[in-house]
C-alpha cells in the first residue's frame, strides 16, 4: 500500500496548527502544548522514516516519494512533490528542529501561546513543502505563504520595534519574489507545463538564461541574505522571539540556497558559469565584510546574525566557485567538494545558529537583556549551560570535530582546485569567525561576575538542558561521521554536476 509520506509531512503540521487554534480558542492551553508537540515531534518521525527510506538506495539520483495529483488543469499545474539528495537533508532539518523550538517555548510564552504553537506548525509545513515541490507553481504557492506565519511570529511575539522588522521583513522577502514569478511564467511558457524538472532541460539562449539568472537572483539573494540585500536580517532576528530567530536562522535562510541549487545551477547553466565570478565576489564580501560589522556588535544576537550571514557567505562561494574550478583545473573532483560543502554548510549552520539564538534565549529570559555589557562571568553562575555555549561558539568558529568544519573545509578545498589565492583568502577569513565569536564568549562566559543579576542566575532546567542537548550530540555527530548527510547527497549532486558541465551553448 502506498503512503503519501511528502504529503503527511506537509499537511500533518498545518491540521495539528488548525487543531492547536482550536484548543487554544477554548482555553485549553496545556492540552494545546502537547498536541503541538505531538503534532512536531510525529512530523519528525515521518521524515526520519523518510530519511530511511531514501537511504536505501544511495546509487539513485532522481527524486522518490513522488506524488503527482492534477491540480489547475488550465495551467497545466500539478501538485506534484518529490526529494532527492538536496531536499531531503533540508526536509529533515526543518522537521528535527521544529520540536525543539516548541519544547523551548513551553513555559517562555505567555501571551496567545496556542497561537504561538499553531504559527510555528504552519510555518513547518509550508517550508517543507517549499523543499518537496516539484510544480513551479506550487513550489511559488509554498515560498509566497510561508511568510504569512513568520509574519505573525516576529509582529505578534516581537520586540519593541517588531512591526518595522517585520514589515521590512515582508517587503524585502515579497518584492524579491515577483522577479522570480515572472521567470517561473516565462519559463512555463516555454516548456508547456510547470515542471521544474522540466525547466532543466530547456534549450534556452544565453541572453535568456542570463535575465532569468538574474530574477532568480534577487529572489535567492534577498533569502540568503546575500550583500548588499541583507540589512533586513539583523532587524528580523533582533526583534523576533527566539523560536523565531531559530527558525529564521536555520530553516529560512537556507531557501535561498536552496533555490541556487535547485533552480539556478541547473535551469540557467550557461548563465551561472558566465556569472559565476559575480557570485564569488558577493560571497567573499559577506564573509569578509559582515564578518567585521559582526566584530563591532553590541546585542548578541544581532552578532548571530550577522554571523549567519558571513556563513551562508561559505554556502554560495561553495555552489558558484565549481565553475572556476573545473575551469582552471579541468577537476571535477574539486568541484563536488565544493558543492558538497555548500550543502553540509546549510545543514550545518542551521544546527549552529539555531542553538546559538536558543543560549541568547536562555539568557535573555533570565536578565531581559541581549547586550553583551549585561553580562560577564556567567560560567560562575551557570556552569552548564556555559559549557553548551563555548562548544557551540567553537563549532561557528569552525572547530574541527564540530559540524561547523566540516562544510567550511569542503569548500575550502575546492576551492583551492580553483585558485590558491581564492582558498586562500576563504580560509583567512575564518579567523574573523573565531575572532568576533570568541570575543562574544569571553565578555559573557568568563571573567568575573559583572553584576548582581549574573550572581544570581540559575543554571539550566531538565526543559533546557534537553533543547541544548540534542543539539550539541547533532552538531558533535556530524562533525565526526558526516557520512550518512553526505552520501545521501552525493549522486544527485554528481548528477547536477554533470549538467551543468555538459551544458554549453
Amino acid at each position: 500500500m502506498y503512503v503519501p509520506l511528502l504529503s503527511i509531512c506537509i499537511w500533518l503540521p498545518i491540521a495539528g496548527a488548525i487543531a492547536v487554534l482550536v484548543l487554544g480558542a477554548q482555553r485549553r492551553m496545556e492540552l494545546a502544548r502537547w498536541v503541538a508537540l505531538g503534532v512536531s515531534v510525529a512530523t519528525f518521525l515521518v521524515a526520519v522514516h523518510l530519511y530511511i527510506g531514501f537511504r536505501w538506495y544511495p546509487e539513485f539520483g532522481g527524486m522518490r516519494f513522488v506524488e503527482r495529483v492534477p491540480w489547475i488543469g488550465a495551467f497545466n499545474a500539478f501538485y506534484e512533490l518529490g526529494v532527492d539528495g538536496i531536499s531531503m537533508p533540508l526536509i529533515l532539518l526543518t522537521a528535527f528542529l521544529t520540536p525543539l523550538v516548541v519544547i523551548a517555548g513551553w513555559e517562555v510564552i505567555k501571551t496567545r501561546p496556542a497561537q504561538y504553537f499553531a504559527a510555528f506548525l504552519l510555518l513547518e509545513g509550508l517550508m517543507i513543502g517549499v523543499f518537496a515541490a516539484l510544480d513551479a507553481l506550487l513550489f511559488y504557492v509554498f515560498w509566497e505563504a510561508m511568510l504569512v506565519p513568520m509574519f505573525i511570529i516576529i509582529g505578534v511575539w516581537g520586540g519593541e520595534r517588531r512591526i518595522y522588522a517585520t514589515v521590512k521583513f515582508f517587503l524585502y522577502t515579497f518584492l524579491g519574489s515577483v522577479l522570480m514569478l515572472v521567470a517561473l511564467i516565462y519559463l512555463y511558457l516555454q516548456s508547456g507545463s510547470y515542471s521544474i524538472l522540466a525547466f532543466h532541460e530547456l534549450p534556452l539562449g544565453m541572453n535568456e538564461q542570463v535575465l532569468i539568472f538574474l530574477a532568480f537572483l534577487i529572489a535567492f539573494a534577498v533569502k540568503v541574505p546575500m550583500w548588499p540585500v541583507h540589512t533586513w536580517l539583523p532587524d528580523a532576528h533582533v526583534e523576533a522571539p527566539t523560536g523565531g530567530s531559530v527558525i529564521l536562522a536555520a530553516v529560512l535562510l537556507k531557501m535561498g540556497g536552496y533555490g541556487f541549487i535547485r533552480f539556478s545551477l541547473p535551469i540557467t547553466p550557461d548563465a551561472s558559469q558566465s556569472l559565476a565570478w559575480l557570485m564569488i565576489g558577493l560571497s567573499l564580501i559577506a564573509i569578509v565584510y559582515i564578518a567585521l560589522v559582526a566584530l563591532v556588535q553590541k546585542d548578541m544576537k544581532k552578532l548571530i546574525a550577522y554571523s549567519s550571514i558571513a556563513h551562508m557567505g561559505f554556502v554560495t562561494l561553495g555552489f558558484f566557485v565549481i565553475f572556476a574550478t573545473i575551469a582552471n583545473s579541468q577537476d571535477e573532483a574539486g568541484a563536488m567538494l565544493a558543492l558538497q560543502g555548500g550543502m553540509v554548510q546549510m545543514i550545518s549552520h542551521g544546527l549552529i545558529s539555531g542553538a546559538l539564538f536558543l543560549c541568547v534565549g536562555v539568557m535573555y529570559d533570565r536578565l531581559h537583556s541581549r547586550e553583551i555589557s549585561a553580562y560577564g562571568g556567567v560560567a560562575n553562575t551557570m556552569p552548564i549551560f556555559a559549557t553548551f555555549v563555548v562548544l557551540f561558539a567553537l563549532a561557528n568558529a569552525g572547530l574541527p570535530g564540530t559540524s561547523g568544519f566540516v562544510g567550511e573545509f569542503f569548500v575550502i578545498l575546492g576551492s583551492f582546485h580553483a585558485s590558491f589565492w581564492l582558498a586562500f583568502t576563504a580560509a583567512t577569513i575564518l579567523v574573523f569567525g573565531a575572532a568576533y565569536t570568541l570575543w562574544m564568549v569571553k565578555r559573557v562566559v568568563f571573567g568575573e561576575v559583572g553584576n548582581d543579576g549574573v550572581a544570581a542566575l540559575k543554571d539550566l532546567d531538565r526543559r533546557e538542558f534537553l533543547v541544548l542537548g540534542v543539539l550539541a550530540v547533532s552538531v558533535l555527530l556530524l562533525g565526526v561521521w558526516p557520512d550518512p548527510l553526505v552520501e545521501a547527497m552525493d549522486e544527485t549532486l554528481r548528477q547536477l554536476l554533470a549538467h551543468v558541465v555538459q551544458s554549453k551553448l
